[in-house]
This record gives C-alpha cells, structure tokens and sequence, in this order.
C-alpha cells in the first residue's frame, strides 16, 4: 500500500484515497505501538522486572509485589506428641506479576523437646535423623528467616508480600504455639497470610478435602515430588497460584489480624 504513493506504480482512484489514507495511518500507528512495547520491554528488563509485556499482561495484576509460600513439616506420631516442633522450614519467593520463582529459604531444623524422630515421622515426611541432626534449632531458624527476608528486600514498607500455605495450621497454630513454648517473638510478617485452600475454594467453588491433591485434580495439574515433603508442597503451592492468576484469580488474604 505504502509503495503505491511512493513509486507511482499505480493510480489510486479518488473515490479510494480515504480508505487508503485511513489504512496507513493504521500502520503507522502500529508500527509505533510496537516500538513503544520494545521500548517499555527493554526499560522494565532493565530495572530488574524481567516479565515481558506478554507475560505481564495475561493475567490480572495482583495485590502483592511477592507471595511468600511455606509448608512446615513438624516432628509427629500416633497418638500425637506434645509439643510438636518445626523439623523442616521452606519459604519460596514468588513474583507477584509473574507468578514465577525467584528465590528459596529452605533448612531443616533440630528439635529440642523430642530430638529422636519417631519411624511415623520419617515414613511421612520422608525426613530421616541425620537431616535434623546438628541442625540449627528454631530461634536460629528464625534468625535466618529475617536475614534472608531482609536480603531479599522484603522488610521494605513499600514492598507488599504475604505468606501463602495450605490451610492455617502452619501460621495459625504451629509457628505460634511453638514460639509461645520456647519463649520466643512472632515476627509481624507471620501474623497475616492466604489460606490456598480458601483461595481455590472462591476460586473453583469447591473445598479441597484432601489439600494439594484434590487442587492438583481439580486443576489438572501434575503432582509434584512427595507428599508432607516441605519444599515439595511449595512447589505445588506455588503451581496452583499461578494457574489460578493465570485464570484470572486475584488473591486476597484470609486469616484475621492478629
């Protein structure tokens, strides 16, 4: 089209000259749209967004700059002991606008009131004596934690992230009853997170009875690693949101204030 006006290869009658004006200031707009994404492109891969335009613009855009998914494992029998203590301790780092990984706390953890794990323990979580074993304990755990947070730039105030785990047991019930036992503090960044399971209830309309499994099948995902292995369920936490976000889900938080 545009070679017609430039070489004279052929008349445009006159009756046609506003459709042809009209497609070609079309191009052009195109073109410079175009240019603009690259641009943009390469001025969020430069301030470290590393999404591109696509990426970012195939899902709503979320409430949180990250989402910080955890799943303790804790020591445990039949009939249950008392108290139960955190043996492994992962923490995955998800990019609110990508829904992608971008970094992994992840350490084990030795107990202090019950150090021998019960065989019920191991067969479950697949964690055997010699992975908690000279272990730091949980007030050093917890060190780690708000150093890496820091690192990470999470402990900025203009920085919004939000735990996620499945169910409440991990923020709700164990974090807390563990510190209370031990005489030690609750950061604040644990006091606030997203039930998955209530998510993928707005979400879908169903309850997952059985957890990452039942949201796995509704979902049609791939299970991934083990079950009641801790960084394994991140990782399967960490799928479901973002199939989810990409289906167009915005996640809120579910637990009250503290």
């Amino acid at each position: 089209m545009i070679a017609l006006f430039h070489t004279g290869a052929a008349k445009i009658p006159p009756t046609l000259l506003p459709r042809v004006r009209q497609a070609l200031c079309s191009h052009r707009l195109r073109c410079f749209l175009q240019g603009c994404g690259s641009t943009l492109n390469r001025k969020l891969a430069s301030h470290g967004f590393g999404a591109s335009m696509a990426a970012m613009s195939s899902f709503p855009p979320q409430r949180y700059h990250y989402f910080l998914v955890l799943d303790f494992e804790a020591t445990c029998d039949k009939p249950q002991i008392h108290p139960q203590e955190i043996i492994e301790f992962p923490i995955l780092k998800l990019n609110g606008r990508t829904m992608e990984i971008e970094s992994t706390f992840h350490m084990y953890v030795q107990p202090v009131v019950h150090p021998q794990l019960t065989p019920f323990c191991t067969e479950l979580t697949g964690i055997i004596q010699g992975m908690v074993d000279g272990q730091p304990n949980l007030q050093q755990v917890l060190e780690r934690v708000d150093e890496w947070m820091a690192k990470e730039g999470l402990l900025d105030p203009s920085v919004k992230s939000i735990f996620v785990t499945c169910g409440d047991w991990d923020l709700k019930v164990m974090l807390p009853g563990q510190c209370q036992y031990l005489g030690l503090p609750v950061a604040d960044y644990f006091k606030q997170w997203i039930n998955l399971k209530k998510a993928y209830s707005f979400a879908m309309g169903s309850w997952p009875k059985n957890g990452l499994l039942d949201m796995n099948k509704g979902l049609n995902l791939q299970h991934i690693g083990r079950p009641h292995s801790g960084i394994d369920d991140c990782k399967n936490i960490a799928n479901i949101m973002k199939t989810l976000a990409h289906r167009g889900f915005i996640f809120k938080q579910t637990s009250k204030p503290f």
